[in-house]
This record gives C-alpha cells, structure tokens and sequence, in this order.
C-alpha cells in the first residue's frame, strides 16, 4: 500500500513538473542554444575570413614589394643595398618580427609549449643548477667566466693599453660603492656580479660588435626621424618660420615630446607597453634574482621618465621595502625618458648612444642599488602575485589626446628649468668672476671649477687627457645643475670642435641620466603621491640613490671608453 502511494504520488508531480509550459519553455532554451552555436559559429566563420583576407593582402603587398625592389635594384639611383636600415629590409624585419611573434603565442605556445618545456628546458635547467650546486663548482664557474673576461679586455685593447683605464674607474666606482653601503655584510652579491656582467655584455654587443652597433645607429636614426614628425604638427601651429627657418629650441624641439607622449599613451592604452615591459622586467629578475617590482620599473624606465615609471607598479609601491624604493629611485635616475631625446639631440648628442646608455643603465642601475643599499626584508611582491597597472582612458583616441596634453607640464618644466639653471651660471659666472677679479685672477668661473674638480673622473672613465678639463665641466654641470643644461654645454664643445668625436661619445654616456639634487624632489614627489604612507622611507633612501645613480651613469661611460675607437665614432 504504501510502494503504491508513493508510485501514484511520483506519477503525479511527474505529470504536474511536465506541464504544456514546461515543454514549451525547453524547447525555447534549445532554440536558444542552436540559435546562439549558430552565432558563434558564424562569428568564428567571419573572424576566419577577415583573418585570411588580411594575411593574403599583406602576403600580396610583400610579394609585390619584393618583386619591385629585384627589377629596379640594378638601375635605382639611390643606395639600393639591402640592409637591416634600407626601407625593404625594415619592411622585412617588421613583418618578419610579427609573423615570428604569431607563431610563437598563438601556435607554439599553447600547443608546444608545455611539451617543450616539460622535456627540454626543464632537464637542461636541473642539470645546470646541479651542476653548479656545490662551492668547488662555482668557483670554478667563476674562475672561466674571469679569465674569459680578463682575455677578452686584453684582446680588446692590445693596440691601446690606454683604455684599460676605464676598467679601473670600473673598479673604483664599485670599490666606493661598498665602502658606503648602508649594510655591506647584507650583499646579495649575485645581483651585483650578475647586473655588472650583463650590463658589460651589453656594452660589447651595442658598442663594439658592428652588427649591433649598425642596429642601435639605425635604431637611433629611425628615432630621431620619428621624433621630427612632431616638427610638422608644429609648423602647424607656430609657422613654418619659427619651426623651420629660426629652429627656435622651444617651439622646434620640445613640440616633439607631444607627439612622442601621444604614442606612449596610445601603447599603453592597447596593452602594449604594459606586456613589453613585464618581459623585459622578468628577463632582468630572471639574470639578477631582483625582485618583480624593481625589475620591471628599471625596464620601464629605459623608455619612461622617473614619474611614469613607477606607474606600472602603483599598486605595489606602499608595500615595498626600503632597499625596493631605493633601487626604483636609482633606477629613474639613473636613465633618461624617451620624451626628452628630441630636446638632447637637438643639442648634438647622437641619438643611438642616448639609447645605448639607458638600454646599459637598466642592469646597472639595479647592481649598484643593491650593493649601496642590501635588501634586509623580506620583499612583498613577487610574480605570482603582481598586476600591472592598466589605462584608464576609455578609448584610442582618449588615450592620445590625454598623452599629448599630459605632455604640457613636462614641456613647461623643461622650458622653466632651461630658463632658470641658464640664467643661474651666468649669474654665477659673473659673480665668481668679479669676486677672482678684484684678486687679479682672470678667467676663473664656473666652468673652469667643474673642470678642474671633475677632471680626474674624466680621465677614469677614459677619455683622453687633453679633453678631460671639458668634459669635466660637462659632467660637473650635469651633476651639480641638470643633464639639459648639460647637453647644451657638451653641443657647444662639439660645434666649436674643441673635444674628439670620441671624448664626445664618452660624455654622451656619461651625462645620459636624471642623476642632479633637482630630481630628488621630483622622486620624492611623484612617489610619495603614490604611496603617502611611505613617504619617510622614500625620503631615507633618496639621497643613496642619488649616488647610486651617479655611479650607474659613470660605469656606463667607462665601458664606452673601454670598448670605443677613433675609428668607431664618425662626427
């Protein structure tokens, strides 16, 4: 009786739950569902299509492109050599470039790339740290990395002792370094020997190898010619005569930083700049052992100004620790934002030894951080848990108008410092000379004290002993005063032909950074509006960094002088 009931009572909530609308109601969410595959099927279909018209258009222009450039090689009247700067072979590159980069994440990755790193990377990477495991074994890693490095200086300059001077201003720089580290029983020494290492193989593959020394010449002139574009948007607006007649500094030169931050805003917008400078920071993290918020600032500050940098990061910046604040503040003094190379090249400075420099200064700049000031807390932030920071313009054409007028208060910066610090030597050069010359010395200012102060840096960075006293000056006026101020004092030896092509390289290198007691406050600024709570600890370490920094920018210059001939620098 009760098997009964309970089969009648199934039967009817069976009959109530498989009511007329129930049917209809399912049978609408299985329309739906086909409906819905269909529209993705559709989208895919499509997405297919454009994907396929798209490459087969590029694969046609190429084709053509190539096709042009065969017939026309052998009665073109311009240098029809193909090489990595000619237009066809940029086009190559960059198609090339991008055809490897699809490959690579879209097939490889995804579908390889476990497997590939599962059975290849893997046991190579176990075999390595196994192998080198033990304290004989690093030793002995040490011994041939030193003797490799000690053959190839002396290969390098068996034909110029000379320039080993630079190697031991190297030395020096580093010796002092330690000896005012703020705990130097806390050195993470790998940091500091691997960031010297990569920052001098850096050093030989964009200085002394021709391959990649034709690269950066050709990166740097594409930049420049880059940078000239916003020359138009200039003329534009204040006449073709002031722009390109008169060249007036202001309105000819620095109107390229609106086009140039346009970009950058644009970049990070799309995501770009965000995705190439996280790998960039885990390519340093993963030689140097520096943790993920220093590392990708010091990548970001390769192409951005010490107030951008730490903008990747902003997320993370209360929660770092003082030896993490002070290698970001090293960092962005340490190199030179990408806005600004219009206005140093304006001033004769070669646009492909400003790249080098900061593309040097990134590994540097977390070396000597480390070993003027150790980490002795535990760090916060590592991979598995940062994010950098995202855009919050709401579309490309907001991202653009925002970069090009955030671009005003830096202009209005430089343009105020400029008109200030310039006003200022010369105020003080007639001062010191009225007060010398009531003493019966003649010729005694400013430039002649820089000069003598700083010349003996200048001799171990390796420039040559008849131009020290002028490059002296130019780095005594970019440490004491600003880098602009700087450049346009290192423009004026150049035009005058008072210093070598290779002097004049070497002071390139070595004035190519934000290291001045004017960027303290704009560190402390920038950062302490990030993180208020941590403005003391940023204020703590400003100073060191400064140092730091100082000395980054002095290693950079000595392995120019290092590895730099009479032969490489062409005027």
């Amino acid at each position: 009786m009760d098997g009964t009931e309970a089969n009648a009572s199934s039967f009817k909530g069976n009959l109530h739950k498989n009511s007329p609308n129930d049917f209809f109601f399912e049978d609408l969410d299985v329309r739906n569902t086909v409906h819905k595959n269909d529209e993705t099927r559709g989208h895919f279909i499509r997405r297919i299509l454009i994907l396929l018209l798209a490459h087969g258009i590029i694969i046609t222009y190429i084709s053509y492109v190539t096709y042009y450039y065969i017939s026309t090689r052998d009665t073109c009247t311009q240098d029809c050599t193909l090489t990595f700067c000619s237009s066809y072979g940029m086009l190559l590159f960059l198609f090339g470039t991008i055809y490897v980069c699809l490959f690579y994440f879209k097939i490889l990755k995804p579908y390889l790339g476990k497997f590939i790193v599962n059975s290849i990377f893997s046991p190579i990477g176990r075999g390595i740290k196994s192998l080198f495991k033990t304290l004989v074994s690093r030793i002995i890693l040490g011994i041939v990395v030193l003797a490799a490095f000690i053959g190839y200086i002396l290969y390098e300059t068996y034909e110029d002792f000379a320039r080993l001077r630079a190697l031991g201003g190297i030395a020096v720089f580093i010796c002092v370094g330690f000896a005012i580290s703020a705990s130097p029983r806390n050195i993470n020494w790998r940091p500091v020997i691997c960031g010297a290492l990569f920052q001098f193989i850096l050093g030989v593959l964009f200085i002394r190898w021709p391959v990649g020394r034709n690269i950066f010449q050709c990166f740097g002139e594409k930049v420049s010619d880059f940078l000239d574009f916003g020359k138009m948007g200039a003329a534009f607006v204040y006449g073709d005569h002031i722009v390109f007649e008169l060249g007036v500094f202001a309105f000819a030169i620095l109107s390229s930083i609106y086009f140039f931050s346009l970009w950058v805003s644009v970049l990070y917008y799309l995501g770009a700049m965000q995705w190439f400078l996280f790998k960039l920071g885990w390519i340093l993290q993963s030689i140097l052992g520096t943790t993920v918020c220093e590392s990708v600032n010091a990548a970001g500050n390769i192409f951005l100004g010490m107030s951008e940098g730490p903008l990747m990061i902003k997320p993370h910046i209360k929660n770092l620790t003082h030896s993490e604040f002070h290698a970001i503040i090293t960092s962005g003094f340490s190199t030179v934002s990408g806005s600004v190379l219009a206005a140093y090249t304006s001033f004769g400075a070669e646009p492909s030894h400003l790249i080098t420099a900061s593309v040097m200064a990134a590994p540097a700049s977390l070396f000597m951080a480390k070993l003027i000031y150790p980490e002795t807390e535990e760090s916060k932030t590592s991979s598995s848990n940062i994010q950098l920071e995202k855009s919050y313009d709401t579309s490309v054409l907001d991202a653009a108008s925002n970069g090009a007028s955030q671009a005003t208060d830096l202009i209005i910066n430089i343009i105020a410092n400029l008109i200030a610090f310039v006003a200022l030597i010369t105020f003080a050069d007639a001062l010191l000379m009225w007060i010398t010359g009531l003493m019966g010395f003649e010729s005694i200012d400013l430039q002649f004290i820089f000069g003598k102060v700083f010349m003996p840096i200048s001799w171990l960075i390796g420039v040559d002993w008849k131009d020290c006293e002028a490059v002296g000056n130019v780095i005594g006026t970019k440490t004491i005063i600003n880098e602009f101020v700087a450049f346009k004092v290192l423009g004026d030896y150049i035009e005058r032909n008072e210093i070598s092509p290779r002097s004049a390289a070497i002071a390139t290198f070595a004035i190519c950074s934000f290291a001045n007691p004017g960027s303290i406050g704009i560190a402390i600024g920038s950062l302490s509006a990030l993180a208020p709570s941590r403005r003391p600890s940023i204020t703590k370490v400003a100073f060191r960094a400064l140092i730091a920094a100082c000395f980054v920018t002095l290693c950079t210059a000595s392995i120019a002088g290092l590895l730099m001939t009479d032969e490489m620098i062409e005027r």
